[in-house]
């Protein structure tokens, strides 16, 4: 059977045939254990779809991917990042190996459990800025950000979710950012 060529959907993020790979920034590293391989001299790490719902609109959506992630080089904030499994493949994409694109992701969690590995995972991952914070209070957030960001994504599940997601967003976004 034949390989699929690998479709480029933006620098560092690619899909053959149902799975998306990431261009790891740290490469040998696995961040949850997930497949890795090597093209070249380039490592690539598996995105599963069924544990990020990012990994799964970008494959799902016929809409083009510049929509739904963020530039190279962009800043971010990442709301509900959990133990960082999602945040780690956008930072691969938006940072790159030492961060040479020069982007930030601040990545919100409250719970002090996922804290830590979330903390562990920005060890490694310059640019990468954990936050222990609770996403409906923009006071928590704030002293993290250099100013508005590019892109926000929100990953929490609570009671006001669309309203709480619009208020951080006319706070944090930038004009024509995505949200």
């Amino acid at each position: 059977m034949a390989r699929r060529k690998p479709q480029k959907l933006a620098w560092g993020i690619r899909k053959e045939g149902r799975s998306l790979w990431t261009r790891n920034a740290v490469r040998g590293v696995s961040v949850r254990g997930e497949k890795r391989k090597k093209d070249s001299r380039i490592e690539w790490r598996h995105w599963d779809p069924n544990k990020s719902k990012v990994a799964a609109s970008l494959l799902k959506s016929k809409k083009e991917t510049s929509l739904m992630i963020p530039e190279v080089g962009s800043t971010c904030l990442y709301l509900g990042a959990s133990s960082g499994t999602t945040v780690s493949h956008i930072h691969d994409h938006v940072c790159g190996s030492g961060n040479h694109h020069n982007g930030q992701i601040i990545a919100v969690e409250m719970a002090p459990r996922m804290m830590r590995d979330l903390s562990k995972l920005s060890e490694n991952r310059p640019g990468l800025i954990p936050v222990l914070g609770d996403a409906r209070n923009p006071l928590s957030i704030a002293p993290y950000l250099r100013g508005k960001v590019d892109w926000i994504h929100q990953d929490i599940s609570i009671a006001d979710q669309t309203k709480s997601f619009l208020h951080i967003s006319e706070i944090f976004l930038k004009v024509g950012g995505i949200g």
